[in-house]
């Protein structure tokens, strides 16, 4: 039951970016499916505890190894484009969207990843 409704949960954010990247951006199929390739290796590294999801809606390591900065980088740049068109559809701030999208993040990762509370302080679900 949860694996479905975190099924469902990740299906509806794919929507969500669909649906307002493609009445705000050209390159929104390029970039859902960017972000779509990057979740098996992001679930990897979030599992073992190589990086997490910070307050503001993005990745950020947590651990040493950054072996796979390159990968973390891309994903954070297409969250923030995401981030932007959200928040000029919306009339809202980008910055304000990315912790909106953190609290979301939070209530749907997994047992054991690493989250960021808005006060700065990690913790492992």
């Amino acid at each position: 039951m949860y694996k479905q409704s975190r099924s469902r949960s990740v299906i509806l954010f794919f929507l969500l970016i669909s649906f307002v990247l493609s009445a705000t951006c050209m390159a929104s199929d390029d970039i859902k499916s960017r972000m779509k390739a990057r979740l098996p290796a992001l679930a990897t590294l979030k599992s073992q505890g190589v990086i997490g999801e910070n307050s503001q809606g993005y990745l950020e390591f947590r651990k040493a190894d950054k072996s796979q900065e390159a990968l973390i980088k891309e994903e954070n740049e297409d969250r923030s484009k995401v981030y932007t068109a959200i928040a000029k559809q919306q009339g809202a701030d980008a910055t304000l969207v990315g912790s909106r999208r953190a609290l979301q993040i939070a209530g749907q990762a997994d047992a054991g990843t690493w989250l960021q509370k808005p006060d700065g302080t990690w913790y492992q679900k």
